[in-house]
């Protein structure tokens, strides 16, 4: 039972039936056990009566403020003793502190006010508060609005000087020509000399004005840079101390291992793609969690995550629900943290493998059209390259053209539309593209529904942090809409059409399971949902105009669900 008088180490019992799992839990893709169930709902309700600490979570309506939901994660374990137990942790902070009677300590404590990290953001505030009291300064602002007014003067009088010593160019070249005509050659020799003195001190005019307006300039500039170069030298220091500051940081969270071995966060993440560490790695509760099992010597049994409070405004994270570590910031620590313990399989490793025949509902000359089989590629991954692509490249050896005209994720099954020639891809591409081709998804939501239809437009970007996962993003996220149709509503759950207007990765997935969009996740969405037997998602229909017959054609493929 949770009880924070236990300290971090929580005693459990195994019942006579159940029996502890032969590895440990791979943290990206898990069913959690049982005991990690149980662990999970003690420290749930002690999350739903304590009274140690004030956190908004968003549950309680009443409640005012900032909410913010939090991942929690629990580690069952066992003593050199043999006692078994769980140890559990937060990401990040829980009500602005870092330590929470009952739940084990961060890997490095930045809020410590003895700490260099406290310490040095005492001397950091400093400099933004004298930052930004030099840069709210008036004679700081009437300095730049006059450099910029003189220079904004210097370009129109030297324009307007320009323009007026043209006009005076073809007046003198027309009095010329006039003179010429009624002047003789002694007149008109006093004449043109007079007319190239007026040239010449036009140039000299032009010099002086120059000069003088630049100077005008010059000196705004200086008295300008009199002003900002104080702000300037203390941004630079400013931004010293805080690359200083954070390498300090990443070099004093030390991640310990199975053997023993001990990297940083600059050790670990040098090697990968991003090649420096993300914000807030580290402070995830996996992490945490191995490192308390570590430090106090306790075998790691299994893990298992789950999300505390409101859904959050981007990603998919449905209260209460576990979900996998993520892995932007924790693959690379638990890679590390994970060495010398017996782990279960990476199962992305072994999925994706179909060894029966395709199943062609459909072949002419110029396409075809096939039922793809659930957790199959449509096209080659990182480490699986059998595909519905490579399958049809040994199938169709002579076609010319890439072949598929769409894809789906891997988990999801139904109707792909392969081309034989060029030709017939950019035909039915540009069907797509205009978006004139008609799709019907049919999913089992998990979870009734009251809306009996309507669209769904929430748009969507990659997590940067997380992939494969989507997030909702209004900034930076692409148009996505989604039709759909609840067919109907059984057993608790929803039978739904869905008709994708945009094609984004996951559409479908996300929109369904957002708590902006249908709020209910697919049966058995890993990703946005819950594990099941398989992702219920099937594209049943497809309709298009044929390109060499040019008539509408339509197939359609029953969900094995």
């Amino acid at each position: 039972m949770f009880n924070k008088e236990n300290g971090c180490f929580h005693p459990m019992k195994l019942n006579p039936s159940e029996a502890l799992p032969k590895q440990f839990t791979y943290p990206f893709y898990y069913t959690p056990h049982p005991l990690c169930i149980e662990a999970a709902d003690e420290v749930k309700a002690y999350l739903n009566s304590q009274t140690d600490f004030e956190h908004n979570f968003g549950l309680d309506v009443t409640k005012e403020g900032l909410k913010i939901g939090k991942m929690f994660g629990v580690m069952i374990v066992e003593t050199i003793k043999g006692q078994l137990g769980y140890i559990t942790a937060f990401s990040g902070k829980l009500a602005e502190s870092n330590h929470i009677e009952g739940f084990v300590p961060p890997i490095y404590d930045t809020l410590n006010k003895d700490g260099f990290y406290k310490q040095n953001e005492a001397y950091l505030n400093s400099l933004n508060a004298e930052i930004e009291r030099l840069e709210q300064n008036p004679e700081l602002a009437k300095a730049k609005l006059k450099r910029e007014n003189l220079e904004r003067e210097r370009i129109k009088k030297l324009e307007d000087f320009k323009q007026n010593t043209k006009a005076d160019k073809r007046k003198r070249k027309a009095l010329r020509v006039e003179a010429e005509l009624k002047f003789s050659d002694e007149e008109k020799a006093s004449f043109f000399e007079d007319l190239k003195q007026k040239s010449i001190q036009s140039n000299i005019d032009l010099k002086y004005l120059k000069l003088n307006l630049e100077a005008k300039v010059k000196l705004a500039e200086t008295n300008f840079t009199k002003l900002i170069k104080p702000i300037e030298a203390l941004k630079l220091e400013r931004k010293k101390l805080s690359a200083s500051l954070q390498k300090q940081i990443h070099e004093h969270y030390q991640f310990l291992n199975a053997k023993g071995e001990n990297k940083d966060l600059i050790d670990i993440f040098k090697t990968t793609d991003l090649g420096h560490p993300p914000a807030a790695a580290g402070e995830c509760a996996a992490p945490k969690l191995f490192q308390y099992a570590y430090e106090h010597n306790f075998k790691p049994i299994a893990m298992a995550e789950f999300y505390w409070g409101i859904s959050p405004t981007a990603e998919v994270r449905k209260h209460g629900q576990f979900y996998p570590s993520c892995r932007g910031r924790c693959e690379p620590i638990l890679d590390h943290m994970m060495q010398g313990l017996d782990v279960e399989a990476n199962p992305i490793e072994t999925a994706g493998v179909f060894k029966g025949e395709l199943d062609i509902i459909y072949e002419d000359d110029f396409l075809l059209v096939l039922n793809k089989p659930h957790e199959f590629l449509s096209v080659p991954g990182k480490t699986i390259k059998d595909s519905v692509l490579t399958r049809m490249q040994e199938y169709l050896p002579n076609a010319t053209g890439p072949l598929l005209l769409h894809r789906l994720d891997m988990s999801t099954s139904g109707l792909l539309l392969v081309a034989k020639n060029e030709r017939t891809h950019k035909n039915i591409q540009k069907q797509f593209i205009n978006r004139t081709i008609k799709k019907r998804y049919v999913a089992l939501l998990d979870g009734p529904l009251d809306s009996k239809s309507g669209i769904i437009d929430l748009p969507l970007r990659v997590d940067l942090n997380n992939r494969p996962r989507q997030l909702v993003c209004y900034e930076h996220g692409k148009l996505a809409q989604t039709e759909y149709e609840v067919v109907e509503v059984k057993n608790n759950k929803t039978r739904i059409y869905l008709f994708p207007i945009t094609g984004r990765t996951h559409q479908l997935r996300v929109h369904v399971a957002h708590h902006k969009g249908l709020n209910t996740p697919i049966v058995g969405d890993d990703l946005y949902g819950t594990v099941a037997n398989r992702l219920h998602l099937h594209a049943e229909t497809l309709s298009f105009e044929h390109p060499v017959k040019r008539e509408w054609v339509s197939f359609s493929c029953n969900a094995p669900f």
